[in-house]
């Protein structure tokens, strides 16, 4: 099917027009209420039943995402498809893109998915976007090891396909104790980074319609514990003019050399020299853009629903300045207890410029993403500080 403008794609009450989404964590739940909000019906292929998306979804389709019976289904049914995580295999993209429009394609999926692959295409579009990835190596055999330079380490060895969320991932100082972590990764394939001397860090949401217009979000300045993405602050304190200026323009080079269709998160590594690092990209939305559901005339979700079926761009602007709180499963636990007690959301929601996010997870355990708190306010300083506030009455040290 033609990803051209097509009436077809267009939302209508009936018969209804359907969009399809493969996965059904919670980037799907929130894809789907915005969907269903700009009048479509969402059919959602998951492998679980009990999944946040699908508690969201017109229809949830429960197969594997390579059953071929649920992804004709799919397609019979849809007329546009995308996906809400990048580990969705490729060639059920491939083969559902044969009957309808499928954004991102399953080549720019497949480029997320293999962090070599990844560092290449940004390597080959460093002379445009005026960024690189940092020093790495691949490492597949115990020779990779032996031949590493010297001058990567320390490092970070990563897996190069899987891994989310600091998962997949070991610091190591030597070649020995890069044996020990791919013997504890049991010998899949790896990529070793040079640890560089980070400042911080910041995204860029990016979205690209089919005829090639994009738009970029505000810079985003993110602070991660344990992996895991902690808050999301916009505008991002610590970048400067030219940095913001330069990541932008990174991020929409990257977009359009890889002819990528939807929205797109890429990450940077901002150095305590201010030059500026491309880390990785995730070809979805993305944890760090939920601040635009309350901050943004138009809404990641809703622009990667405009993206895929051909209606123009929305509004980027940035209407209030905002830091997003992710809430994990261990707010639910006081101390080393394992009886989980529902958090006083009343008490939150009381606090000014405060908009609660929860994912319709009925199992909070430690380290799970649960939900997350947005907080708009005037100035970024008053949003901070009710940040502050939250953390102390859910527990989590700010």
């Amino acid at each position: 099917m033609s990803s051209s403008s097509s009436p077809s794609l267009k939302p209508q009450a009936s018969p209804a027009t359907w969009l399809g989404v493969m996965g059904g964590g919670q980037l799907g739940r929130m894809f789907v209420h915005a969907a269903q909000a700009m009048g479509y019906k969402v059919m959602v292929l998951e492998p679980a039943a009990d999944c946040p998306a699908g508690h969201a979804a017109d229809r949830l389709l429960c197969a594997d995402y390579t059953n071929p019976t649920a992804l004709q289904d799919m397609a019979q049914q849809c007329v546009a498809v995308t996906t809400e995580f990048e580990n969705v295999p490729a060639q059920s993209l491939a083969s559902l893109a044969d009957q309808v429009v499928v954004a991102p394609s399953a080549r720019c999926v497949s480029v997320a998915q293999d962090r070599l692959v990844e560092k290449k295409f940004f390597l080959d579009c460093a002379s445009a976007s005026g960024v690189q990835p940092a020093p790495y190596h691949a490492i597949h055999t115990q020779a990779d090891i032996d031949a590493l330079p010297d001058d990567l380490f320390p490092g970070i060895l990563k897996t190069v396909r899987m891994g989310y969320d600091g998962k997949g991932q070991v610091r190591v100082t030597n070649r020995e104790a890069v044996r020990t972590a791919l013997n504890e990764l049991q010998g899949v394939a790896c990529v070793l980074e040079k640890m560089l001397p980070l400042a911080y860090e910041i995204s860029v949401l990016t979205a690209r319609g089919a005829d090639g217009q994009a738009v970029v979000y505000p810079i985003a300045e993110n602070v991660h514990r344990d992996g895991i993405l902690f808050t999301t602050t916009v505008p991002a304190p610590s970048v400067s003019a030219e940095c913001v200026k330069q990541a932008q323009h990174a991020a929409l080079t990257i977009i359009r050399q890889l002819d990528y269709v939807g929205v797109l998160c890429i990450e940077f590594f901002v150095l305590k020299d201010g030059s500026l690092v491309v880390n990785e990209m995730a070809p979805r939305p993305h944890n760090s853009g939920h601040y635009t559901m309350d901050a943004c005339i138009t809404s990641q979700f809703a622009q990667q629903v405009r993206a895929m079926t051909n209606l123009p761009l929305g509004d980027v602007r940035q209407h209030s300045p905002a830091v997003m709180l992710n809430i994990l499963g261990d707010v639910w636990f006081a101390g080393d207890s394992d009886q989980a007690i529902e958090p006083a959301w009343e008490k939150i929601l009381a606090l000014p410029g405060a908009n609660l996010h929860l994912y319709g997870k009925d199992e909070p355990r430690r380290a799970r993403k649960m939900g997350h708190i947005t907080f708009v306010a005037p100035t970024l300083e008053q949003a901070q500080a009710h940040v502050k506030t939250a953390c102390d009455l859910l527990g989590i040290a700010s």
